[in-house]
């Protein structure tokens, strides 16, 4: 077998996954053992995808200690068909829902949440350009929400909740955590609902994962689209038509071996190792780099920071390519330099950054 050379990732999504799971897929991609085909060809009725799916559901309850109560749903149409199918299951026409506004993709949230019912904002980092996360003195919740929404991680602005918002007694919390699920232990309890877009640290574009309370779902009205209501899902336990099939199974892998090398704990250990020796690299630059985010809201998974000048960050994203450093480039909303470094983002590509850094800011400062 050839020898493939592998570059560091850096790209917001769709983003890095372990190589082991990547080389259990392809030793399996022709036959799964026993089963004498491929995945991509499996039927999703038949007892050996069950036993992927259903073992996938089981590592999510495992992993994140699910409570008794809650549903894990497997569906499509990434986190952007949540920003909808949350207010038609969660709103009522005559309610209201309070969103907290920290990026782009809550700011999408909220326009969709719009075309459904009453939205409140509560609160909003935008007159900063987002380099915050909002004080809990700054929120204002409305009277009665039906729901607070939140974004865990803001993967353009490099910001990410390090706590969650306390809201009204009663008040379900909804937290899109598409691009920190998992990056380290979570209280599932104290959310009505999680979603997130796989793509980023479960496994490949196409699946998105849903764990909603039991009591919240039935609540969407008749006239919502039977795809749309989360109780058409939770009935058929995410098999109500054909899901994505292979990204099932690669979650199905990426879950396992989360479980195998220590849980949670261990991924919160080596996610903050990994941002720690970045942003030493960013504050020890006497200047040169500097980071977009407020440092007591700083991101483990996206990492964002600008030069002295635009044409110096465009020369570190040319010569850092060249170097196998990809996906650097920052968002146009921010600018600057973006590395985002997933949970499966190796160690040893943070180490190649912020040599690469130091070297850049030698010979170009």
């Amino acid at each position: 077998m050839s020898i493939v050379h592998r570059i560091h990732n850096f790209s917001a999504g769709p983003a890095v996954l372990p190589l082991a799971v990547l080389e259990e897929a392809r030793e399996h991609l022709l036959a799964l053992p026993g089963v004498g085909m491929s995945v991509l060809e499996i039927s999703h009725r038949s007892k050996p995808f069950e036993e992927i799916c259903f073992g996938a559901e089981e590592s999510v309850r495992r992993l994140a200690g699910v409570p008794d109560g809650y549903q894990v749903l497997f569906l499509q149409g990434g986190a952007t068909m949540q920003f909808s199918m949350v207010p038609m299951n969660l709103l009522p026409a005559s309610g209201t829902a309070d969103y907290i506004e920290t990026g782009v993709w809550s700011e999408k949230a909220i326009a969709e949440a719009k075309k459904i019912g009453g939205v409140h904002v509560a609160a909003s980092s935008k007159g900063t350009n987002h380099d915050r996360i909002p004080s809990a003195a700054e929120i204002r919740w409305s009277s009665a929400p039906a729901y607070a929404h939140m974004t865990s991680n803001n993967t353009i602005f490099g910001t990410q909740w390090h706590h969650l918002p306390m809201v009204p007694a009663g008040v379900p919390l909804v937290n899109d955590a598409s691009s920190d699920i998992f990056c380290r232990p979570i209280d599932v309890a104290k959310h009505g609902l999680i979603y997130a877009g796989a793509q980023k640290n479960l496994a490949i574009a196409g699946l998105t994962l849903v764990i909603v309370r039991e009591d919240l779902i039935g609540r969407a009205p008749s006239s919502t689209p039977i795809y749309l209501n989360y109780a058409t899902h939770a009935k058929e336990r995410s098999l109500y038509n054909t899901p994505p099939v292979f990204a099932i199974y690669i979650l199905h892998l990426v879950l396992k071996r989360l479980l195998a090398t220590g849980g949670l704990a261990a991924v919160e250990a080596n996610n903050r190792r990994k941002a720690e020796k970045l942003y030493a690299a960013v504050d020890g630059s006497g200047g040169y780099y500097h980071g977009h985010a407020q440092v007591a809201d700083r991101s483990w998974m996206n990492v964002t920071f600008k030069l002295p000048s635009g044409e110096l960050e465009k020369r570190f994203v040319a010569e850092s390519t060249r170097q196998g450093l990809d996906g650097l480039k920052g968002h146009r909303s921010v600018g600057g330099i973006r590395a985002s470094i997933y949970n499966a983002f190796p160690e040893a590509g943070v180490d190649a950054l912020v040599a690469f850094m130091a070297e850049f800011a030698r010979t170009n400062g």
